[in-house]
């Protein structure tokens, strides 16, 4: 591998590193949101199914959408992260091979 071609290799090595490692930060952020909406939804059901209101099931449903969408966000951001991860490696490995680590 020409010291150029390795060197940008290496770049995006270390900008692969790098998101995985900002994914990672996103992903426990979004664990302590859901843990939080996903009790939030679970005392609106509570509360929708006691007082029968419309408002209550209306609010019970908002929340439980604001919840799907975290938890889609936390589920892509997962993907991402595997992605990066399995490219990081590759890269990795294409290094060692070409410089016979």
């Amino acid at each position: 591998m020409c010291a150029v071609r390795q060197a940008a290799v290496r770049r995006r090595v270390q900008d692969l590193q790098a998101r995985v490692v900002a994914l990672r930060s996103d992903v426990a952020i979004l664990d302590e949101q859901i843990e939080a909406m996903d009790a939030e939804v679970e005392d609106l059901r509570v509360r929708a199914v006691v007082s029968e209101t419309p408002l209550a099931v209306k609010e019970h449903a908002e929340a439980a959408r604001h919840a799907e969408l975290a938890h889609r966000a936390r589920q892509d951001s997962l993907e991402q992260m595997a992605r990066a991860v399995e490219e990081r490696d590759r890269l990795l490995d294409e290094i060692a091979v070409e410089t016979g680590s």
